[in-house]
């Protein structure tokens, strides 16, 4: 299957253009963000739970007994394998009215609920608009073992702590804090 899931990942270039097309004046680091949502990996095996493309593939008795049919990642190999077979067999005009059919109404929810948008980078363009300056981020403690840290941070703006947060990574845990942030400033906490 990887062979044709490797054509399948020029669906990457459909979107973006269809994005251009779509927003010819957005920018493109939102573009970027948009495409990056719509062709992740859990929106791809979402197209492939539409099609029912579960259904056909070929599992052992193991992979079946063990959720291999739900599987997100073998759900969007399969999505790009087929789109690349397409692609192959037909060519790309018939591939993009079929992917720009798949993406639009995923592009509404994904504007609708700003979920392109990870927490730290629309607390920061908060931020910046509010007080024009970026946010930071700090580390108050690391706990657990090596092979299994965990993470807390604060994010600031100034010297005022906004929000706090914890994960396995640093990364997670100031999405964390900024989702916190976020929430507090939802609820006029601050």
């Amino acid at each position: 299957m990887s062979g044709w899931s490797f054509w399948g990942c020029g669906g990457g270039l459909v979107v973006a253009n269809y994005l251009f097309r779509r927003f010819p004046d957005m920018a493109e680091g939102e573009m970027t963000a948009l495409r990056a949502a719509l062709v992740r990996e859990d929106g791809l095996a979402g197209f492939a739970r539409l099609w029912q493309l579960d259904k056909f593939l070929r599992l052992g008795l193991g992979e079946v007994a063990n959720g291999g049919r739900e599987r997100t990642t073998t759900l969007c190999a399969t999505f790009e394998a087929v789109i690349g077979a397409l692609y192959v067999d037909v060519g790309l005009t018939a591939v993009q009215p079929l992917l720009e059919g798949l993406v639009e109404p995923a592009l509404q929810a994904i504007l609708r609920d700003s979920s392109h948008k990870d927490a730290r980078s629309q607390f920061q363009a908060w931020a910046q608009a509010t007080f024009n300056t970026t946010p930071r981020y700090k580390v108050i403690a690391t706990t657990g073992p090596e092979h299994a840290r965990q993470f807390t941070m604060q994010v600031m703006v100034g010297e005022q702590v906004w929000g706090e947060g914890e994960g396995k990574s640093k990364q997670l845990a100031a999405q964390s804090a900024a989702a916190h942030a976020l929430q507090k400033i939802v609820n006029g906490e601050l």
